[in-house]
């Protein structure tokens, strides 16, 4: 028998409790985990910076939905995204930009980096079936930092093969030289 300095006698470990304590840890755990993935937002919220430009057809969010994509289980859907090749200007501007659908919805998102040291003019296009188009003035800051721009999530029409997305970086003002073409298709 095992005796602390006090002369209390040291508790017995009881299997059931451990198997119990066990158990509850696993379902927190379980329970936990869609909680973290959906608190965790979805991959380039936070660097978003954009305003609308222009809209032809109706490309809102459909009525009824938050964000116009059901999710499933409660861990969203896959989305596929078609992106083009990673480009780089001369003057220091990088981007990839793509066509992600998820769902019901289809979206043009492009990544870039403007390294030039001065704020820059950014339209993100969006062209899809039947002439429908929607542009997105993205705010291109001078921070050097990677970043993200996106237009409004639409209902797909027709496959995803039906849209093509193209992001304009030009030189702020009126005669302002166009430094980079990023598109989704190669």
């Amino acid at each position: 028998m095992l005796r602390h300095s006090g002369g209390h006698r040291a508790p017995r470990r009881d299997p059931r409790r451990l198997r119990l304590l066990t158990l509850v840890s696993v379902v927190a755990a379980v329970v936990a985990l869609p909680l973290t993935v959906a608190s965790a937002g979805q991959t380039g919220d936070a660097g978003r910076a954009s305003a609308p430009v222009a809209s032809r057809g109706d490309a809102g969010p459909r009525p009824g939905t938050a964000h116009g994509s059901p999710r499933a289980l409660g861990l969203g859907l896959a989305t596929a995204a078609r992106c083009g090749p990673e480009l780089t200007s001369p003057d220091g501007i990088e981007a990839q930009t793509c066509v992600l659908t998820q769902g019901e919805d289809t979206w043009a998102r492009t990544y870039y980096r403007n390294a030039t040291g001065e704020s820059l003019e950014s339209v993100l296009s969006l062209m899809g079936p039947g002439g429908r188009s929607v542009q997105m003035r993205c705010v291109t800051g001078a921070d050097d930092e990677p970043a993200t721009c996106e237009t409004p999530r639409e209902r797909s029409r027709g496959g995803p093969g039906g849209y093509t997305a193209v992001t304009e970086f030009a030189e702020r003002g009126a005669d302002g030289a166009l430094l980079l073409r990023s598109g989704s298709n190669s």
